[in-house]
């Protein structure tokens, strides 16, 4: 039995593929090593993953994360997995890489993510070529969901929100200025927290213009700051992968657009073909 896992810094979702063929399908929470200790995924790991999966059985584990793209982060990742699925071979990849190969599989182009967080690359079918680097929430991020949260969390503590939509955002979290402040400044995982405000963005029907402008200026963002940097990004289409991007899409296909980009593959999870990635990739090397 083999397994494949997508984790974000928020979810992980993950395939068992059984001996017959069959296909189960479960999630646990993300690991992002920046922020997460071995420790701490294994711990997690014992309490989401499902009852019923025989972890001494699996032999092959595939896993695709956020922050696992330098060898000591992943060597986190990597020991924890080993410490739980104790006789499988180990890999450990770059989101980034998964991002890729289901967006693309084994043809060279552009993929992002635009999930929690944000990243971008250019691929060459195998690997990635080129890597601007996103900065990570604090720094950078533009156009994932933890930045449309940060505008919003701005516009709140500063006053600038509409008076209607700022009174829905009371009734529905009930977070005072300071508040916000202790959760994003003295609260482990401040980039979940400021990210979990975007299905506010996208729930909001009270002022969509409002909303949908947060939403445009952190796509703009992200093109300007990111995406446009690629030399000849324009000879690419535009394929990303993540909740951000497939939930305001219409959006994301209007500035890319105007940034002169055709718009290819829009998906919300990469699981589903990286199974088939992988599985066509054991197949054909048993050949």
């Amino acid at each position: 039995m083999i397994i494949i896992a997508d984790g974000g810094s928020t979810k992980t979702n993950w395939c068992l593929v059984t001996e017959d063929g069959k296909k189960v399908y479960f999630n646990t929470e993300g690991y992002n090593p920046y922020f997460a200790s071995t420790e701490y995924i294994i711990k997690s790991l014992h309490e989401g993953l499902p009852t019923d999966l025989e972890k001494d059985k699996i032999r092959e584990v595939n896993y695709y994360g956020a922050g696992c793209n330098v060898p000591e982060k992943n060597k986190i990742v990597a020991d924890a997995m080993q410490a739980v699925f104790t006789n499988a071979k180990v890999s450990i990849g770059h989101d980034l890489l998964a991002a890729a190969r289901a967006l693309l599989g084994n043809n060279e182009g552009f993929a992002a993510i635009l999930g929690t967080g944000t990243n971008t690359c250019t691929y060459d079918g195998k690997q990635i070529t080129q890597n601007i680097d996103s900065g990570a929430y604090i720094l950078g991020d533009e156009g994932s969901g933890c930045y449309i949260g940060k505008k919003l969390l701005v516009d709140y503590l500063r006053g600038y929100m509409p008076e209607a939509v700022r009174n829905i955002f009371w009734e529905t979290y009930k977070l005072t200025p300071d508040e916000v402040n202790d959760r994003v400044y003295s609260q482990p995982l401040a980039n979940r927290f400021c990210a979990s405000f975007s299905k506010f963005v996208y729930d909001n029907n009270v002022n969509i213009e409002y909303s949908r402008s947060i939403v445009y200026n952190s796509f703009q963002d992200f093109f300007r700051n990111l995406v446009t940097h690629y030399p000849n990004y324009k000879d690419y289409t535009f394929n990303c992968i993540g909740s951000v991007g497939y939930n305001f899409r219409n959006v994301l296909e209007e500035v890319a657009n105007e940034n002169g980009m055709k718009v290819g593959n829009i998906i919300r999870s990469p699981i589903d073909n990286l199974v088939k990635y992988h599985l066509e990739l054991a197949s054909t090397t048993q050949i």
